[in-house]
């Protein structure tokens, strides 16, 4: 057995570099995808064999997974679909002159749900109406993100500002980008990279939004850096089991909420609570509770589900006695 990491997916077969840095297309053992359907994901290190006189290796083992980045099948009901392992930082790009809020917080939860850190990269300042535009949508963004998470802003003239995103790619670490297609990932990594390892698609002048263009995921080393990981634009984020994530991402209401009269509060209707006072002042957005309500809900219908689902197989597997 030789040990190695799926260093890209694409719509042929995983490539896995090995501990000597070989090279090998691999395919999925039979017993690995039989039951479960178990495959490896970009990030996954797994121990292959090499057949003599095979052109391609086997996956025998995909190895326990330190992280994973999992997002609700948006095939099936109630299964989670594993996108990425073993990496170290989530990245969440968004274009700086179209920032979707609703979206982001969403990004945000799943990638707090990572438990890894995070940071938000505003791309495509160069396209925003004025210096003072951008700053104030930076702040808005500043202002939903949790209080440890980084947020910077890019533009393809200020190298100073790709250097910044390079610093939070430490050696011998992995960081995974996200974002819906057409919001600059590709072209981030360029930047990054300092060549054109990732096509792009052409820019429309008019609002600067481009075609998606990555259909494979991949390791690219980044110059005296670790790797990132460009994910395809997902446009489905569907939450799966993401409770400790919406905490991270809403620290702010969860440290209101344990200030309410009621330990069970929903903030909605109930005498003393903290978090209703505090949209009453203010000083929490309507929108924004809005928000953590609407993604606590999917949390705990898709949870419902999931519960449902193993039951429905328990019984499958454990029929009743006629009698």
């Amino acid at each position: 057995m030789v040990e190695g990491q799926v260093v890209k997916l694409d719509r042929g077969f995983p490539l896995v570099r090995t501990q000597e840095g070989d090279e090998l297309r691999c395919k999925h053992a039979t017993a690995l995808v039989k039951g479960e359907k178990v495959r490896a994901v970009i990030g996954d290190k797994v121990l292959i064999d090499v057949p003599e006189g095979h052109d391609k290796a086997i996956i025998a083992e995909i190895l326990p997974r330190d992280t994973v980045f999992v997002r609700k099948d948006p095939t099936e009901r109630a299964l989670p679909q594993v996108l990425a392992a073993n990496f170290d930082r989530v990245i969440v790009a968004q274009p700086i002159s179209d920032v979707n809020m609703r979206r982001l917080e969403r990004e945000l939860v799943l990638a707090h749900e990572t438990g890894v850190e995070v940071a938000v990269v505003l791309t495509k300042a160069d396209l925003a109406a004025s210096d003072e535009d951008a700053e104030r949508i930076a702040e808005e963004v500043r202002g939903l993100v949790g209080a440890n998470d980084t947020v910077l802003v890019v533009s393809a003239e200020e190298p100073e500002s790709i250097a910044a995103v390079r610093e939070l790619m430490a050696p011998k670490t992995t960081t995974v980008l996200i974002g819906k297609s057409g919001v600059g990932k590709s072209s981030l990594v360029n930047l990054l990279v300092g060549d054109e390892v990732q096509a792009t698609a052409e820019v429309r002048e008019v609002d600067g939004k481009g075609r998606h263009t990555t259909v494979s995921r991949e390791m690219i080393d980044v110059p005296g850096g670790g790797c990132v990981v460009d994910m395809p634009g997902v446009r489905g984020l569907g939450l799966w089991d993401a409770e400790s994530g919406i905490e991270a991402a809403f620290s702010d209401i969860e440290e209101l909420a344990e200030q309410c009269k009621f330990r069970d509060c929903r903030h909605e209707e109930e005498p003393g609570c903290a978090v209703r006072r505090a949209v009453e002042a203010g000083e929490l957005s309507p929108v924004r509770l809005d928000s953590y309500h609407a993604l606590r809900t999917e949390t705990a219908e898709i949870k419902e589900r999931r519960e449902e689902a193993s039951r429905i197989r328990s019984r499958r597997g454990h029929p009743r006695r006629r009698t």
